[in-house]
């Protein structure tokens, strides 16, 4: 008689190997490094994607291999760009946001009011500070680099100064306002996942790290704007002002829709519907405001006003919008914007995703993170190996919130052993894990920046100088054991010098 079998079921997958875990992250090096080589700041138009989509079919080669079945290894990686759908609609709308706002005269109007009362000397610091302010309002760095980061980089110029530098200064004031805001994601995030830390506290221990790292960049903003000669470069701002006004009718009633979306910021609109109900009725706005440019826009004599303010606006926020002025400066600074602009920015998210997603699934990540904890033995080796995890998370992983969480989780444990206070864990993550993820041009907000501001990475990320003194400092002050916080010592931890709360807060 045959005795029935009871099947065992298929094999778990094989841990990987260390060897398994190198072999995509040496891929990807190797063809990101090919691919910068060979494009420069074109990669970012395809040959990045290319990269990583081929790294990725590594990664799932490796999980093959190890035993992970084909249909867990797509399902692994649909979830990894599910998770960055939040995202990609905020680009989208971000994309539609600012055709409309070309369309309806709001950009031109601060551009021209920008170019009056901004000068050149003291252009950078004013605009860091200008972007800090309304990155603590809003607690997103992207929505401030895509609404008012656009007509800086716009003035820029016309005022004969650096548009890199502006990029630079730009994403400096926005991460600034971003880290210090109660309304920011990460800043809520993060503490959340260290545990025993509240938003609040959160704050206050950053302010250690992140206001000195504002200063610094302040003064070296500062010391560029003094410095830079402009009088072969610059265009003159009656000349300037006249060309705009000849274009676009200028008027404080143009400025509607910035009012509009840093209200809605504040009163937690979730951000899509924010942005993009804001790029609707900028569109609306157009036809009353601008008449003359949408009429010229959609180029259709016979057409009546209302059909024309509609199509108008389906066009600007679906391929941008398109000056025919004439005028070839004006032509070319206003002439942005479009979710159809934003679709190289997407792609390059989605592939950065998928391979992270596969390398997450199959096990390489905590493989290649393993090692690092086991080998942090003392507190400032521990703080500074969350500092590089986080950091070649950006870069492996090309997205912000893989670099905040995984170490966020991985490292709770190792901070409690060391006597280490919650806070020192939450500020270490943000100091370099959120801060440096827009200095990668395949990152997820290295690649956000890149499409709204029209910069590349490479051009901008050595002036995005808070993003880089911060994780500097931060080190740094590992390395002196100046402000590491124990346990014993975390409630009772004194708060920062009042002049660096009076800083903080002010700007």
């Amino acid at each position: 008689m045959n005795l029935p079998i009871d099947d065992p079921g298929p094999a778990a997958p094989r841990p990987p190997s260390l060897s398994d875990a190198l072999i995509p992250m040496i891929t990807l090096v190797v063809l990101l490094s090919l691919t910068i080589v060979l494009f420069g700041i074109g990669a970012t138009d395809g040959p990045l994607q290319v990269a990583l989509f081929a790294s990725a079919l590594v990664a799932g080669l490796i999980a093959l291999k190890n035993g992970h079945t084909s249909a867990a290894i797509s399902e692994a990686a649909i979830g990894g760009v599910s998770s960055a759908m939040g995202a990609v609609y905020i680009l989208l709308a971000v994309g539609a946001l600012i055709g409309t706002w070309n369309l309806a005269g709001t950009i031109p109007t601060v551009v021209a009011y920008g170019i009056e009362l901004l000068r050149p000397a003291i252009f950078y610091a004013a605009v860091a500070v200008i972007c800090a302010a309304v990155g603590m309002v809003t607690g997103s760095s992207w929505t401030t680099a895509g609404t008012l980061g656009v007509a800086f980089i716009g003035m820029a110029p016309i005022l004969g100064v650096s548009s890199t530098v502006a990029a630079g200064a730009i994403i400096s004031g926005a991460y600034m306002g971003d880290k210090m805001s109660p309304l920011s994601e990460t800043t809520v995030l993060v503490p959340s996942l260290v545990g025993g830390v509240t938003t609040n506290e959160h704050i206050r221990g950053m302010m250690w790290t992140v206001v000195p790292s504002f200063l610094l960049a302040l003064a070296v903003f500062t010391v560029l704007g003094f410095t830079t000669d402009t009088a072969g470069s610059a265009i003159d701002t009656n000349v300037a002002r006249d060309a705009l006004d000849a274009v676009f009718t200028i008027s404080p009633l143009n400025l509607l829709p910035i009012v509009l979306l840093i209200v809605l910021a504040v009163r937690r609109v979730p951000p899509f519907l924010a942005i993009f109900g804001t790029a609707v009725l900028t569109g609306a706005l157009a036809s009353f405001t601008q008449s003359d440019v949408v009429r010229a826009f959609v180029a259709k004599p016979g057409q009546g006003s209302f059909l024309n303010g509609i199509e108008a606006t389906y066009k600007a926020m679906a391929n941008g919008f398109v000056s025919t002025s004439g005028n070839k400066t004006i032509d070319d600074l206003f002439s942005r914007g479009g979710m159809a602009s934003m679709l190289t920015t997407v792609w390059l998210i989605l592939g950065a995703l998928s391979f992270a997603a596969i390398m997450e699934h199959a096990g390489l990540l905590t493989r290649l993170i393993s090692p690092l904890v086991a080998r942090a033995r003392s507190a400032a080796r521990l703080i500074i190996t969350v500092a590089g995890t986080c950091i070649g998370l950006n870069v492996v992983a090309g997205d912000q919130y893989v670099a905040d969480v995984l170490p966020s989780r991985v490292f709770r444990n190792q901070f409690a052993e060391h006597g280490l206070a919650p806070r020192m864990l939450s500020r270490t993550v943000e100091d370099t894990g959120t801060v440096t993820s827009v200095l990668v041009p395949w990152n997820s907000c290295g690649a956000y920046m890149t499409g709204v501001l029209n910069v590349s990475t490479m051009q901008y990320a050595p002036w995005a100088l808070f993003n880089i003194f911060n994780p500097v400092i931060a080190i740094g002050y590992a390395l002196a054991g100046f402000k590491v916080e124990r346990l014993a010592a975390a409630d009772d931890a004194p708060s920062p010098p009042a002049t660096a709360t009076s800083t903080a807060t002010a700007v």
